[in-house]
């Protein structure tokens, strides 16, 4: 990046910090805090173990100091500006989640636009609200725009305030399905007069996989016997013998060994909707297994470990800049979050209504509030929103006014 960009940014994120009230995280004063400013070379230099007292009030150090990015720790400590982890004396520290669109499954880079790829890491973002919600029935959640390729949430309930490292690598696994061991989501329901184990429906990840299980029995009682043994065979691991005894042990006459997929039985597919574990022996087994695997990788939320298990992180402070788009990194009210668009929503006013000079050195097609702009290598007049983000992303430079 020139001179001439990096000055240029610096001064209008300036500009955007002097015009915006930025509301500091629960007890700021406890926490560290960090930022990057517009320094040159090749590499990024982070100034952090600051404290509040160092830094004064939020508003004035960042209109002073126009920095690049800006942090805060998820801890909270005696001596935040202590310079080693060791003598800050830590109390607490929130739990917080990353969502990264460049590290999730369901994006392939290079192919995927870059609304297609914060698209899909939305998606993943209301499956980690889903758990976080409802299984763990957390309620003081706040919801970030990390400002780049993301989502930031962060739980404050007082309950997790102290965990330690190991017990927030144990919420890690659960929301990303590691581990997750059959018979710990499993519960008895009477069949007749005998007691049988089943999926459990009540919630967490025993329900998922028990949707899953009555969506396949909903298709398998669309189709016949035949076709039903092709459908249950195509489920990775289960295979054509152990869907031949599937569909023998809930047949209506339970014969396990007789059933061929020329044989027209009556299927009670309702032993599949329920996960029945006792039924079938192993190859009901291998089937809610093989549901299990699918529903972990479908439904499972993909954060990023250290995030969540570091109880030292930085993090970035809602309503600053993100200096590698120039958009602000915006709370999210979960009423709005459905409507929610990044490259509108996350667009800063004050980069909005006039146009500048750049000079394009990797163009290609972005869209931003609303619009899909294809820019070509060159000089060029665009709206600022845009310049700043095409500078900011290092594929332009601040051209002659």
């Amino acid at each position: 990046m020139e001179e001439r960009t990096r000055a240029y940014l610096r001064g209008r994120f300036g500009d955007y910090y002097r015009r915006t009230e930025l509301t500091p995280p629960p007890g700021a004063n406890e926490r560290e805090w960090g930022f990057i400013p517009w320094t040159s070379g090749p590499g990024t230099t982070m100034v952090r173990h600051r404290s509040l007292l160092d830094l004064g009030s939020i508003e004035d150090f960042l209109a002073r100091k126009r920095p690049r990015h800006v942090y805060f720790s998820a801890g909270r400590y005696d001596e935040p500006s202590a310079s080693s982890m060791s003598e800050k004396g830590w109390r607490s520290s929130d739990l917080v989640f990353d969502l990264d669109a460049d590290h999730l499954p369901s994006v392939t880079l290079g192919e995927d636009s870059y609304a297609e790829m914060l698209a899909k890491c939305k998606d993943a973002l209301l499956r980690l609200l889903d758990f976080l919600e409802d299984d763990f029935g957390f309620e003081d959640l706040t919801i970030v725009f990390s400002g780049g390729r993301g989502y930031h949430v962060h739980v404050r309930d007082a309950g997790i305030q102290g965990l330690e490292r190991e017990a927030r690598r144990e919420v890690v696994d659960y929301v990303r399905g590691i581990g997750l061991d059959i018979d710990e989501i499993q519960t008895k329901e009477m069949r007749g007069n005998t007691p049988a184990r089943v999926i459990e429906k009540d919630g967490g990840w025993g329900s998922r996989i028990h949707q899953r299980l009555t969506a396949l029995s909903d298709d398998l009682k669309r189709m016949d016997n035949e076709e039903a043994l092709g459908r249950l065979s195509e489920i990775e691991g289960v295979g054509d013998k152990t869907a031949k005894t599937i569909l023998g042990a809930v047949s209506a006459d339970q014969d396990v060994e007789g059933y061929t997929e020329n044989e027209e039985v009556e299927i009670n597919y309702e032993a599949i909707s329920a996960g029945n574990i006792e039924l079938g022996g192993v190859g009901m087994r291998k089937l809610i297994d093989a549901i299990a695997e699918e529903t972990v990788s479908a439904e499972n939320a993909p954060i990023d470990e250290p995030v969540t298990t570091d109880t030292n992180r930085l993090i970035r402070l809602p309503g600053s800049l993100h200096g590698g788009s120039g958009l602000a990194v915006r709370r999210i009210d979960r009423s709005d979050l459905a409507d929610f668009d990044p490259l509108v929503d996350a667009v800063p006013e004050t980069f909005v209504g006039h146009e500048i000079s750049v000079e394009v050195t990797d163009g290609g097609t972005v869209e931003l509030r609303g619009d899909s702009f294809t820019v070509e290598e060159g000089v060029h007049s665009v709206p600022e929103y845009l310049g700043v983000f095409l500078m900011a992303r290092g594929r332009a430079e601040k051209g002659q006014e």
